[in-house]
């Protein structure tokens, strides 16, 4: 991985380059194994259409070569490190399945290796441009503000002190403080919010996150390599190494099988000499021995049922990136997820439209005066309105004299109408002060509409949603209600989930906990956690892995991506996921339905229900070939016959779940 080098770049003296995403063929491993499966699918052809043997051998010997070249340098090198791993077995094992003949086994298991070892590679490269491109979400450069004059820095150059100017539109060049203005700003890439939030004075905000429609004047109060952006690199780069030594137990018993075969094979051709038998004897024994001893079985038994549950879950939306990952699926625990863009659709609306009593409005005639007033707005909740207005065919008078004040909202004359829109402190504080200059009754009046008023912006907060006033010709009208609705599934989802794992699902967000209590209640989720940063995130899924949990994280923003790779199985909502989580990811719901979460993880317990019994009839197979071969004399093409029956029966077993019925099996067994 490149992020430590990626990281400290950042910290230098001028701004990295631009990551470029590795092109596929760029991958040496992928460009062997690609060598390596055209020459064998040429010589299989050649072989079943009657061509002369010399042809088809050569080019199952090209196909091995190919294939193989890198996996037995690997092999060897360990060797001379004094280790022995399976890669140089398989290479082995190929070499002895031809040395009697067995030309296309032998090309075929190199094949299956080299195709795993470009998976792995093209895995890696995929992470590695994903993690190095999350730092391009910072700008190049930076307006300081130095001795009263603007001027144009690296933003690497950024100084804890220096005071930065950031232009409507912009990105924020450093973590700091503002120290002048006021906006509305952005942190979906750090916090999962769904909505802008207001900063003024006072308030932190992040390099990375989009200022709104004012000027603000930031203090840097961090380092670039203490950025919170940065971090987030910089946790997904170690999840993803620590995630690796999970390998380590595998390898160990590689190891023990790769001597244990190795030691076998000789024992099984020395013994016997020095008993007297011919040397051909012998060799033909050992080789047998080697045959039926291979693992190849054991590879198909395993292979199969994951890469068919992959392709099956592939048709019905979910993306699961490797074999490994299928199967650490069907071990899951507890699912963690995120809540914007997960559990709800990460797109704000406008949820009611409360009319204030006494006033001459129909919702559609609030509706149609605040989205015409908010059309020249980019603001998100000014998208909201007028898509709310379109959805009901409402015509969009044309609005006069727009202004937008950052904080406060925008104003306009529609019709002949001084209409205002914004935040309830806002124009609530502006209304309270025109207030004082009436009549006692007109005071007794504006008093009872406050109250109104303000029952209204309570009643819409009390539910999680973001209040937004609308005054017209001074006097409120309505309250606008504006929420991101939840997934229609979520409920059961979560119920699915509840039930499988015994525990029910636990959400991290960096949202407010009144808003998330409310969709937490709403779906049945007990277990919340709150007003979270991406690391804050990470240590939570470390807490419940302290404690036996297998957990498996959905999420869809960049602020998910540290989570998704500590988790032990990460999915993205493929819908809404930001490109570092789609590739940090293990797993991908393409069509960002939440019900498939449950099927696939059902889908992977029956895999591995399979994957244990191919390893029971390839276990048995070998046992009683070898057996054979050692107490009594088995033929060669016996040998053979038996070797190639229990791969063909344990990959047609594996292939059972390519059937169209096994998604279905697995949405009825989800409970």
């Amino acid at each position: 991985m490149a992020m430590p080098t990626a990281v400290a770049a950042r910290t230098g003296a001028a701004a990295p380059p631009r990551a470029r995403r590795t092109r596929l063929f760029e991958i040496a491993e992928i460009r062997w194994a690609a060598a390596s499966l055209v020459l064998f699918l040429v010589g299989l052809a050649a072989q079943l259409s009657g061509a002369p043997s010399w042809s088809w051998w050569a080019l199952y010997l090209a196909c091995a070569v190919t294939g193989g070249w890198e996996p037995a340098l690997g092999g060897l090198q360990a060797l001379w490190e004094k280790t022995l791993d399976v890669d140089l077995l398989m290479v082995v094992a190929a070499i002895g399945a031809m040395s009697i003949g067995q030309v296309t086994d032998g090309a075929l298991l190199i094949v299956i290796f080299a195709t795993s070892g470009a998976m792995e590679a093209l895995a890696t490269a995929r992470t590695e441009d994903s993690v190095r491109g999350l730092l391009d979400l910072t700008p190049d450069a930076a307006v300081v503000l130095r001795d009263g004059d603007e001027q144009t820095v690296d933003a690497t150059d950024l100084v804890i002190g220096d005071v930065v100017l950031v232009r409507p539109g912009d990105r924020i060049a450093a973590d700091g403080t503002v120290v002048g203005g006021a906006s509305e700003v952005d942190q979906a890439t750090i916090t999962g919010e769904p909505l802008p939030v207001d900063r003024t004075v006072g308030d932190e905000v992040f390099a990375g996150t989009l200022n709104g429609t004012g000027t603000l004047r930031i203090r840097v109060d961090r380092r670039a390599s203490d950025w919170v952006v940065a971090r987030i690199a910089g946790l997904v780069d170690e999840a993803v190494r620590t995630k690796a030594g999970t390998q380590l137990f595998i390898e160990k018993i590689e190891q023990r099988y790769s001597i244990g075969m190795v030691a076998a094979t000789i024992a099984v051709f020395v013994v016997p000499l020095l008993w007297g038998e011919a040397v051909r004897e012998s060799l033909l024994r050992a080789m047998t021995f080697m045959i039926v001893a291979s693992p190849c079985a054991v590879v198909l038994a395993t292979m199969p049922p994951l890469l068919a549950a992959i392709a099956t879950a592939g048709r019905h939306g979910v993306l699961v990136k490797s074999a490994a990952v299928m199967e650490q699926l069907g071990t899951t625990t507890r699912v963690a997820f995120d809540k914007t863009g997960t559990l709800t659709r990460g797109t704000p609306e406008v949820a009611e439209i409360h009319v204030l009593p006494g006033t001459a409005f129909t919702e559609d005639a609030v509706l149609r005066l605040a989205a015409a007033t908010e059309h020249g707005s980019e603001h998100p909740l000014a998208e909201a309105i007028v898509r709310a207005a379109r959805q009901r065919d409402l015509p969009l008078p044309e609005a006069e004299d727009f202004t937008a004040e950052p904080g406060r909202g925008v104003f306009a004359t529609v019709e002949g109408r001084a209409v205002r829109i914004g935040s309830p402190t806002a124009l609530l504080g502006a209304k309270a002060s025109q207030g004082e200059a009436t009549s006692q009754s007109d005071s007794d009046h504006a008093r009872d509409s406050s109250a109104r008023l303000g029952d209204a912006v309570a009643d819409q907060q009390s539910r999680g949603r973001t209040a937004v006033v609308v005054v017209c010709d001074g006097a409120p009208v309505a309250v606008l209600g504006i929420t991101d609705r939840d997934r229609q599934e979520s409920a059961a989802t979560v119920a699915d989930l509840t039930r499988m794992t015994g525990t029910p699902p636990v959400l991290l967000t960096g949202d407010s906990h009144i808003t998330t209590s409310r969709l937490a209640d709403r779906v049945g989720i007990t277990d919340l956690r709150t007003d979270l940063l991406p690391e804050d995130k990470v240590t939570a899924i470390r807490a419940l892995q302290s404690e036996g949990e297998r957990i498996t994280m959905v999420g869809d923003g960049i602020n998910d991506a540290p989570a998704l790779a500590t988790a032990h199985v990460g999915i993205a909502m493929g819908g809404t996921a930001s490109d570092l989580t789609l590739q940090t990811a293990d797993a991908v719901v393409v069509r960002d339905d939440l019900t498939t979460i449950p099927t696939v993880i059902a889908l992977s317990r029956r895999a591995r229900r399979l994957v244990i019994a191919n390893l029971t009839i390839a276990a048995t197979f070998i046992a009683v070939l070898v057996t054979w071969d050692l107490l009594g004399h088995l033929p060669l093409p016996l040998g053979v016959a038996g070797h190639e029956g229990s791969t063909i029966i344990v990959a047609l077993n594996g292939l059972r779940l390519l059937s169209s019925s096994a998604w279905r099996r697995a949405q009825s067994g989800r409970s």
